[in-house]
């Protein structure tokens, strides 16, 4: 009769060392990301489930249109923005948890164009006007959309430029404007385009607007999920880091 039992008792042990080996009740999240976000996020999200068995459900678009959603209650449980102040107003309005917020990236804003040799070192192109269409992200709704507005006011070229400005709802639609050739110029951030060799560029040098601090926060809809909490913890983390440099942004 001990003989009969030791297979069952086998089974059992090895059920419990598999259940202290695998993650301890996996979580999916749901993560808001700024749109210049994308790509990196799609890796610290990969990699996070690696890491610890919960899943990121990822979705992208403005930060603005995204503020507007989680006030209205969208179940968001995670805001990545791609600035600070939204995140400190979910913290003031009593949607997200306080102490959660902090930089997690800090964005550098780029004009681009398909076209090899059309943007110069220095920008010059936007005072030659020899373009028509200019994307950019409404201002509204996404924070590089205002870095792009004050950058053409410090070089004195707002007014003249305006009239050839096509709005994105989002950097994702500014950039593909810009990608497509519907504009000839956009402004979106290094992280699109650094990874694509072709065309010509002017890397925005950071004094020519406010800072593109990048904040993330915990939502109270998370403050009780084990996941939305564990993908913050990972997005300070080495891994997440060595992701968002990868990328062009710069880490505090």
């Amino acid at each position: 009769m001990t003989r009969r039992r030791l297979p069952r008792i086998g089974a059992v042990l090895g059920l419990l060392f598999a259940s202290l080996a695998a993650p301890a009740m996996a979580e999916d999240t749901q993560v808001a990301v700024a749109a210049n976000f994308t790509e990196p996020a799609k890796e610290i999200a990969a990699a996070f489930t690696a890491a610890t068995g919960h899943k990121a459900i990822l979705s992208f678009g403005a930060s603005g249109q995204f503020y507007t959603q989680m006030a209205h209650g969208a179940p968001y449980e995670v805001f990545l923005s791609a600035d600070a102040d939204r995140p400190k107003k979910a913290e003031q309005d009593g949607l997200g948890v306080p102490g959660t917020r902090f930089t997690y990236a800090i964005g550098r804003l780029v004009l681009f164009s398909k076209t090899p040799g059309l943007v110069d070192a220095a920008g010059a192109v936007l005072k030659t006007g020899r373009f028509n269409k200019l994307a950019i992200a409404d201002p509204a709704a996404a924070p590089y959309g205002v870095a792009a507005v004050q950058t053409m006011r410090r070089l004195g070229v707002y007014d003249a430029v305006k009239p050839k400005m096509v709005m994105g709802s989002s950097l994702t639609q500014a950039y593909q404007f810009t990608a497509t050739g519907a504009a000839e110029l956009g402004f979106v951030a290094l992280s699109q385009v650094i990874n694509d060799p072709g065309g010509s560029r002017w890397l925005v040098p950071a004094t020519d607007h406010a800072p593109i601090d990048q904040q993330a926060i915990l939502l109270f809809t998370g403050a009780k999920n084990p996941a939305a909490k564990a993908f913050l913890a990972f997005l300070k983390g080495p891994q997440a880091i060595a992701i968002i440099k990868r990328y062009g942004y710069e880490v505090r």
